[in-house]
């Protein structure tokens, strides 16, 4: 009984050691911060004091201890229900073995208390009549004290966990029970960051056209809270662009072994990154860990998708992809991050350029029509221009992403329309008669492109028809000087269609009336002598096939156009 009496005397000293001791580790002063600060106050003091005190970094005596207090306050206040009840308590485990009471009845001394059978307890000071607290510990179990009590560990646990080894089982290094944190802190609540298995990655993450910040742990692993507070801050202002995640190796351990990642005493971080092409990879970071080297390290892996193009010498006609094209006219030298997220996430769906212009008036930009900057010029399939928007305005990158990837869409389903409306009038082979546009009209009547250049313009969509079927038989037939019409296409001849409704002030240009007054025309143009001749006759394959031999045996007069005509 005596000796009985001597361990819990021991116990109640040591637990009182302990209460001390923790009051001295106030987690605000610890990190610096008022009673009232706010997460986000929070986190930055972590984040600077865990940076300061990093073991990797911070080789100083008492460095690797403070590195655990950082921790562990950071682990109260950043979880609101512990922080409530650290508040309230003065513990953030919410009173679970100390019972704080007013204690006027027993002046300020420890005393001892029995229970029922198996149960004893102490209550300990300081008391007084001034509302002071008293905490009150008891412990339950059998007589050899092996067994569990009200505070969630029995003696044996308590030498256990002090001094190592004992009956129950191994020790923690900072805390007390299985549930503890080690000394460079375990996993908390996952605030932001979503939890990735193999599934989920397989299905969201892989080939999907969006940046991933990603985090590879293990729960023994030391600084993890680190890593989390300084992948949250950097992610914060590349929301929209970038997504973040984590990915436990130990759960998921022949996944983490399948992508290549190996973890050693420290977590891992990897961009999902479409840097080298229009395929995401995983790509390692390797530098400090700090948020200004980790911030670089994710803008420079966001996608590269974007072509970036010198715009007076862009050519829509030779870009060989059959999407539709669009690109971003802006004064920036480099593409801005939300065309670089959109290139990633729409890289299936269309083709991307991006051209940095000084200003709109730039011949190159008034060219295209634009009167604002910047812009979004896009190009259908059929070679049709579209301005999708002129003087983009944003507001932050998340909502800038949901607005332009609208436009996007919208632009999507106009070409889809387009293609349908060229499916029910098909045309023979990949050699299909272009539309003549602002931005391929140097390639096909400018001075690279061949001698002649035949328009064929229209004002209904009927006479459309009827020029496109005439012209695409033409165009797959070989015409020389002195001969009939032969198979083959003539290289000598470009064979463009124009809406006269759209682009009278081109027509303008080769006649002061514009050619008003025909449905339907054809005009000759000879970009490199700036001179023209026009066909409004009854327009059969025959009469076409005849004019064209016509002009190759020059027996057709041209005229000097009235000014060099410009498609915008």
């Amino acid at each position: 009984m005596k000796a009985r009496l001597g361990l819990l005397i021991i116990a109640a000293g040591l637990l009182l050691i302990i209460s001390c001791e923790s009051k001295k580790l106030d987690p605000y002063k610890v990190l610096g911060v008022d009673r009232s600060a706010g997460q986000r106050e929070i986190q930055k003091a972590f984040h600077k004091l865990s940076l300061q005190y990093h073991p990797d970094k911070n080789k100083n005596k008492g460095a690797q201890e403070k590195f655990a207090e950082i921790n562990n306050a950071y682990d109260i206040l950043s979880d609101e229900q512990k922080r409530k009840n650290y508040d309230l308590f003065g513990d953030e485990k919410g009173n679970h073995g100390f019972d704080t009471e007013t204690s006027g009845d027993h002046g300020g001394y420890t005393y001892f208390t029995s229970g029922g059978p198996g149960e004893s307890g102490f209550n300990f000071g300081p008391g007084g009549q001034g509302g002071s607290k008293s905490f009150s510990f008891s412990f339950g179990g059998d007589p050899g004290f092996g067994g569990q009590n009200s505070f969630g560990f029995g003696l044996n646990d308590i030498f256990s966990n002090l001094f190592g080894g004992g009956k129950g089982g191994g020790s923690q290094f900072g805390g007390f029970g299985s549930s503890s944190r080690s000394q460079y802190g375990g996993r908390g609540s996952d605030k932001n960051i979503l939890s990735v298995n193999s599934k989920f990655y397989k299905k969201e993450i892989n080939d999907r056209g969006m940046s991933w910040l990603l985090l590879f742990y293990s729960p023994n692993l030391q600084g993890e809270q680190y890593y989390e507070s300084v992948i949250e801050e950097v992610a914060a202002p590349l929301v929209g662009a970038l997504k973040v995640g984590s990915i436990n190796c130990e759960s998921e351990t022949s996944f983490c072994k399948e992508l290549g990642v190996h973890l050693g005493r420290a977590p891992k971080v990897y961009v999902y990154s479409y840097s080298k092409g229009r395929s995401g990879s995983l790509v390692e970071y390797n530098g400090d860990l700090d948020v200004k080297g980790l911030k670089s390290f994710c803008q420079d892996n966001l996608p590269k998708i974007s072509k970036g193009v010198n715009l007076s010498q862009f050519k829509v006609a030779a870009e060989a992809v059959t999407l539709p094209k669009v690109m971003l006219l802006s004064t920036k030298k480099n593409t801005p991050v939300i065309w670089r997220a959109l290139s990633g996430l729409y890289h299936k769906r269309f083709a991307f350029y991006n051209a940095v212009v000084h200003d709109v008036s730039d011949p190159s930009v008034r060219a295209l029509g634009v009167d604002s900057l910047p812009a979004i010029v896009g190009w259908l399939s059929n070679g049709e221009k579209v301005i999708l928007k002129s003087g983009v305005v944003v507001k932050d990158l998340q909502s800038a992403v949901q607005d332009l990837s609208g436009l996007l869409e919208n632009f999507e389903k106009k070409n889809k329309k387009v293609a349908s409306s060229k499916t029910n009038h098909p045309e023979s082979g990949d050699n299909h008669i272009r539309f003549l546009t602002g931005s391929n009209f140097h390639d096909i009547c400018g001075d690279g492109s061949p001698p002649v250049c035949l328009i064929g313009a229209f004002r209904s969509s009927q006479a459309r028809d009827n020029l496109q079927t005439i012209l695409q038989s033409v165009s797959q037939k070989s015409f020389s000087r002195k001969q009939t019409a032969a198979s083959g296409p003539s290289t000598s001849i470009s064979y463009s269609l124009l809406d006269a409704t759209k682009h009278q002030s081109f027509l303008n240009a080769f006649e002061k009336s514009g050619f008003k007054s025909s449905h339907k025309f054809l005009v000759a143009y000879k970009p490199k002598r700036g001179t023209f001749a026009t066909f409004q006759g009854d327009i059969t394959e025959e009469a076409v096939e005849n004019f064209i031999i016509s002009i190759l045996n020059a027996d057709v007069r041209f005229t000097k156009t009235k000014q060099k005509p410009i498609l915008k």
